[in-house]
């Protein structure tokens, strides 16, 4: 795909850009233990951003490429159900998958998480996970 087909994507809000980065820096431990596992290609070599924006939205994780978003539900998802519904909806309608894991079974079974993210990824791309 040559640079005079691509598309641009509209430029990220500053605000948004911000709060991105303030999520890194203050990650949960949950967040910090998976995303030892996600980055630099770790898990099934392949991409996933940390705080990713997509459109209104900051996803935990994401894989553009397999269309995979990965949410950490802990204390503060408890009172944001009908939020939480819409905004699965448009992700979803913008072709991601969501896989909503809890805090918990991060903390106590990082095996069975990876596992569970790896069963959401193309068969193509999963085939090596051991």
């Amino acid at each position: 795909m040559g640079p005079e087909t691509r598309t641009r994507k509209p430029p990220l809000a500053v605000e948004t850009i911000n709060n991105c980065r303030t999520l890194r820096r203050t990650q949960t431990n949950p967040e910090r233990i998976l995303w030892r596992y996600l980055r630099d290609r770790r898990l099934c070599g392949v991409k996933f951003r940390r705080q990713h924006p997509i459109g209104p939205y900051i996803a935990d994780f994401c894989c553009s490429e397999c269309g995979l978003v990965i949410e950490l539900d802990g204390v503060s998802h408890e009172y944001t159900g009908e939020h939480d519904t819409t905004r699965q909806k448009q992700l979803e309608a913008q072709g991601f998958r969501i896989l909503r894991l809890p805090n918990e079974r991060v903390l106590k079974d990082i095996r069975g998480v990876l596992d569970a993210i790896v069963s959401c990824l193309p068969s193509e791309v999963a085939k090596d996970y051991s």
